[in-house]
């Protein structure tokens, strides 16, 4: 079985937590703890709790939100995807690690252009494989003209919208 480290370098060797088959909703969620632990040791993953992303809900919160519901998704309509690419994909997927909310310059038309700064990062971080790059470059259609190109990728577009709009609609 091939496996996937938090580099996204792959191997031969059997990942009983990463690359296991998901049976369950349980292999799901420990599929998903173990995969924010390992962003959490190995990037920058944990600076995401200081900036807001909508409403009171920090980037961090929002991103894992989007990971539950994607993976909800997938399981709900019985999809054939790749749980630690979809996961670490909607992880990542608002990596940008800055305050949008600040009056600067460089953060006008955010939501057009953030998601070239979250996958700049997210490459610097970690090795990302295409569908990864995919979640992270494209979750923003049709904000980002191109739209995504794989299951997941689609599936974390989807996901994050239905989030965004929860958190937006639910802000005090």
């Amino acid at each position: 079985m091939r496996s996937t480290d938090v580099k996204g370098n792959q191997s031969d060797k059997e990942d009983v937590t990463l690359n296991k088959q998901i049976k369950n909703r349980h292999d799901i969620r420990k599929l998903l703890d173990d995969t924010i632990l390992q962003l959490e040791r190995n990037t920058r993953f944990l600076e995401t709790k200081q900036y807001l992303q909508h409403g009171k809900m920090s980037v961090y919160e929002h991103c894992i939100r989007v990971a539950e519901k994607s993976c909800d998704i997938a399981w709900k309509m019985r999809l054939d995807v790749d749980y630690t690419i979809l996961i670490r994909g909607a992880l990542l997927h608002d990596y940008f690690l800055y305050d949008w909310h600040k009056k600067d310059s460089s953060h006008r038309l955010h939501g057009f252009f953030y998601p070239g700064k979250a996958y700049e990062n997210a490459k610097r971080d970690v090795a990302l494989t295409e569908i990864e790059e995919d979640i992270i470059k494209h979750h923003m259609f049709p904000l980002t003209v191109i739209p995504p190109k794989s299951k997941e990728a689609w599936i974390v577009c989807i996901a994050d919208k239905i989030c965004a709009s929860e958190e937006t609609l639910k802000r005090k």
